[in-house]
């Protein structure tokens, strides 16, 4: 019988609770008939709740002793086992129209996972899964609050995402030293931002990596050192306390001043 060990270094924790599995399955339903990817199954607890939807269901997994042990319990897959980065994936190699995702994210790349989902939004209308809480409440949060960043302007740029619940530490094997949660992200109605998107990304990027300081000391690095600063009052608050919409004003604000090249094809 093939076992496999959690490795740190994958920041693996396998899930043992089949209740919370197969509530995180359930996550997906309203997207029926859509192809399912599951990110990181290990060892198969949530993907037998996924086999039990009868859709088709693709999981991408790159430790080999999963691979091995997923072969081994779960014949019905069909080889429709890869064995490779999910960060690295090329989705058009698998999928020619949409689908969805899940899994329970491998905590140490999560936020990378979500920006992964994100750079191919128009082809994956939901994603959903187990995160740490953190990491959760960040991507969930308003403006104002501490937990405010950059992951919750981008992704709320363009889905609609649900705090679900909250998971024990001793959900898994072995117990994380944080707190978990299930979300789900559903593509919002948003085609395209009132500006440059590629400038959208880079002006909330700066304003939040220098999060204390006013906007008009954090974004000068993205304009050339002899541009004047626009007199504008939004320039004079924090990034957390600015809505998406006004991320989208600044940036329409900043972009004839930044001396770059914006291809129209970064607009849209």
């Amino acid at each position: 019988m093939i076992s496999v060990k959690p490795k740190k270094n994958l920041g693996q924790h396998f899930l043992k609770d089949p209740l919370i599995a197969g509530r995180i399955a359930d996550t997906l339903d309203a997207f029926a008939p859509l192809p399912i990817l599951e990110v990181g199954p290990g060892t198969g607890m949530l993907t037998q709740f996924l086999l039990e939807k009868n859709r088709n269901l693709t999981v991408v997994e790159i430790d080999k002793e999963s691979i091995a042990y997923l072969k081994d319990n779960f014949p019905q897959l069909n080889g429709n086992i890869l064995q490779q980065n999910f960060l690295s994936m090329d989705f058009t190699k698998h999928y020619n129209s949409d689908f969805c995702i899940i899994g329970n994210y491998p905590y140490n790349i999560s936020s990378q996972i979500f920006f992964k989902v994100l750079d191919n939004k128009e082809q994956i209308p939901c994603c959903s899964g187990m995160i740490q809480k953190e990491v959760a409440e960040r991507m969930v949060a308003s403006p104002g609050s501490k937990a405010y960043g950059i992951l919750s302007v981008l992704l709320q740029a363009w889905y609609d995402i649900e705090y679900l619940f909250t998971v024990s530490e001793q959900a898994f094997i072995p117990p994380p030293k944080v707190k978990s949660a299930v979300v789900r992200l559903t593509r919002n109605k948003r085609k395209r931002l009132n500006c440059n998107e590629k400038l959208f990304k880079s002006v909330v990027k700066t304003s939040f990596n220098q999060r204390r300081k006013m906007l008009r000391n954090s974004i000068k690095s993205l304009l050339p050192e002899e541009s004047p600063l626009p007199d504008d009052p939004m320039l004079a608050k924090r990034p957390e306390q600015l809505s998406i919409e006004q991320f989208e004003q600044l940036t329409s604000l900043l972009e004839p001043l930044t001396g770059k090249n914006f291809s129209e094809e970064n607009k849209n």
